[in-house]
């Protein structure tokens, strides 16, 4: 009895020494329960918090320099300039030119003299100046100046289109010999400076 006592007591003991086996079994199985709860969770990177702030401070910086850029193309618009100077004037687009406007001009002159002419005429100035005129003048032979006889449309007009001709050729003269006198000047002061501004 007490043999079996004893064996079973020892037993007993086995099986109480295998007891902590199961306690490190058990405590094996527990070690990989913290892994499993942490991976349960999502993971977050650090950029998922600043992003929404960053994106705001962006917003609000943008939307300021908006304002400011409006406000100042309101208030002060920008003037450009730019300082040139006439070096040289080219004697030949000079002389092409002024013969151009020169010719305009006598066309000009050529048009208001006969338009003078008709109205002075259908004023009758003519007939009262040559009357008075050939009474001063004449005598009991001849009759005296005749006004009108001389101052007829086409020899008023004949006048007028060789002054104009004249006109012409001087002046195109003139221009060309003072865009030479120019360019000698400007050798010298540097030319005529001009300031031309454009607004935006």
């Amino acid at each position: 009895m007490t043999g079996a006592t004893g064996a079973g007591v020892g037993a007993t003991g086995t099986d109480g020494g295998r007891g902590p086996a199961t306690g490190t079994q058990g405590g094996g199985g527990a070690a990989p329960g913290g892994p499993q709860q942490a991976a349960a969770q999502p993971y977050r990177p650090p950029q998922a918090y600043a992003a929404p702030q960053a994106q705001a401070r962006d917003t609000e910086t943008m939307a300021m320099r908006a304002v400011r850029t409006g406000a100042g193309a309101r208030t002060t618009p920008r003037t450009r300039k730019a300082r040139l100077r006439v070096a040289k004037a080219d004697p030949w687009s000079v002389m092409k030119v002024s013969f151009l406007l020169s010719i305009a001009l006598g066309i000009c002159t050529i048009i208001a003299a006969a338009v003078l002419w008709m109205v002075m005429d259908a004023m009758g100035v003519f007939s009262t100046v040559g009357g008075t005129i050939s009474e001063a003048t004449g005598s009991n032979d001849s009759n005296g100046f005749d006004l009108q006889s001389f101052l007829s449309l086409p020899r008023v007009l004949l006048f007028t289109s060789i002054i104009a001709v004249i006109d012409v050729v001087l002046a195109t003269a003139l221009a060309t010999l003072g865009a030479f006198i120019y360019n000698l000047s400007a050798g010298f002061v540097g030319g005529v400076e001009l300031t031309l501004a454009e607004d935006e």
